[in-house]
C-alpha cells in the first residue's frame, strides 16, 4: 500500500508541477511553436524569428490568441504527466522490491522511463495533436478541441505518434540525469528516514531548478531536429501556405518533413527556433521539477490523512 500511495503522490505533485509551468509560459510556447511550424525558402519566410510572432499578435490586437489552445494543452499535460510519474515511479520501486537492489542503475532507469513515456504518449496523442493544431493556427481562428479534431479522420488524430515515441528518450534522458543526481545529494537524508512511514526528503527549490534545466537542456540538443518535424506534422495548415496538396501530406511524415525541411531551408532548418526551444524546455521542465519538488512533501501527508480518514470511517461503520 505504501509503494502506491507514494507512486500515487509522486504523480499527483508532477501532475500539478506540469500544469502551472505549461499556463506559465504558454505564450512563449505559441511563439515558438508558430515559428518552429512555418516551412518556407529563404527570403521568403513570414517569421525572422519568435519576437515577429509575438509582434504579429500586438500589431493585429489578437494578443490573447497567444493563449489559444490553453485548455486543451493543460489537460493533456495534466494527464500524460499523472500518466507518466505514476507509471515511473510505480516501476521503478517495483523493480527495486523484486531485484533487492538498494539503488537503480541508469540502464535499468532510463527504460523504465523509456516505457513509461511511450505508455503516456499513446494515450494522450489526440489531446497534443489537438492543442498543436490549435496553437499554431492564424492569430483569431483557432477552433475548439472537438471541432479541430473532427475535422479530420481518427487516424489523424494520431498524427506525430511515431515520431512522439521516439521523443520518449528527451524525457527518459532529462529524468533519469535528474534522478540519478537526487539520489546522490539526498543519499544521506534518506538513510536516516529508513523504514520510517513519512514523506521523502526533497531538493531545494534551487538545486531543483538547476538539476532540471541542465538534464533538459542536453536533452533537448540532442533530440531537436526531430522535435521541430513533430511540430511540422502536427501544425495546423495557414492561409498563407503555398504548397499543394500532395507536399502538405508528404510533410506529415517523418522522412517526407525531413526532406522538406532540407529541400527549402538546408541543414541549419534542421536547428531552426533551437533557442527559444531550449529556453521554453528548460525553464518549463525545471519549473516543473522545482514545484513537485515542493508540493510532493504537502500531497504525501494529504494522501495519507485522506487514507486514515477512509480508515476510521470504515472501521466505524463495520463496528455499527
Amino acid at each position: 500500500m505504501a509503494l502506491n500511495m507514494e507512486s500515487l503522490a509522486e504523480a499527483t505533485s508532477g501532475a500539478v508541477g506540469s500544469l502551472l509551468s505549461t499556463t506559465i509560459l504558454y505564450p512563449l510556447d505559441t511563439c515558438k511553436s508558430k515559428y518552429q511550424a512555418e516551412l518556407r525558402a529563404h527570403g521568403q519566410a513570414k517569421y525572422r524569428n519568435t519576437l515577429d510572432v509575438l509582434l504579429e499578435a500586438v500589431s493585429s490586437r489578437q494578443v490573447l490568441s497567444l493563449y489559444q489552445g490553453l485548455g486543451t494543452k493543460n489537460v493533456q499535460s495534466f494527464v500524460s504527466s499523472f500518466i507518466y510519474f505514476y507509471g515511473y515511479d510505480f516501476f521503478k520501486k517495483l523493480y527495486l522490491k523484486r531485484s533487492g537492489f538498494k539503488s537503480i542503475g541508469t540502464r535499468a532507469n532510463l527504460i523504465i522511463a523509456v516505457a513509461a513515456g511511450a505508455f503516456t504518449v499513446i494515450i494522450t496523442q489526440p489531446l497534443d495533436t489537438a492543442s498543436s493544431r490549435m496553437q499554431t493556427s492564424d492569430f483569431g481562428k483557432s477552433k475548439g478541441f472537438w471541432k479541430t479534431l473532427s475535422e479530420g479522420t481518427w487516424s489523424e488524430a494520431f498524427d506525430g505518434l511515431g515520431i512522439s515515441i521516439i521523443l520518449t528518450s528527451n524525457p527518459a534522458i532529462q529524468y533519469t540525469a535528474f534522478d540519478q543526481f537526487k539520489q546522490r545529494m539526498l543519499k544521506k537524508k534518506m538513510k536516516s528516514n529508513r523504514g520510517v512511514e513519512s514523506s521523502p526528503e526533497s531538493l531545494s527549490a534551487f538545486s531543483a531548478f538547476v538539476l532540471g534545466a541542465v538534464s533538459k537542456c542536453f536533452a533537448t540538443c540532442i533530440t531537436y531536429p526531430l522535435i521541430r518535424c513533430k511540430v511540422m506534422i502536427q501544425s495546423a495548415e495557414s492561409e498563407g501556405d503555398a504548397e499543394d496538396e500532395a507536399e502538405l501530406r508528404a510533410r506529415k511524415t517523418i522522412s517526407g518533413s525531413l526532406r522538406a525541411i532540407w529541400k527549402k531551408e538546408g541543414l541549419i532548418g534542421f536547428f531552426k527556433g533551437l533557442q527559444p526551444q531550449i529556453l521554453k524546455t528548460v525553464i518549463s521542465a525545471a519549473l516543473l521539477l522545482m514545484i513537485k519538488e515542493k508540493i510532493s512533501k504537502t500531497t504525501w501527508v494529504l494522501l495519507l490523512a485522506v487514507r486514515r480518514y477512509l480508515f476510521l470511517t470504515r472501521t466505524r461503520l463495520k463496528s455499527s
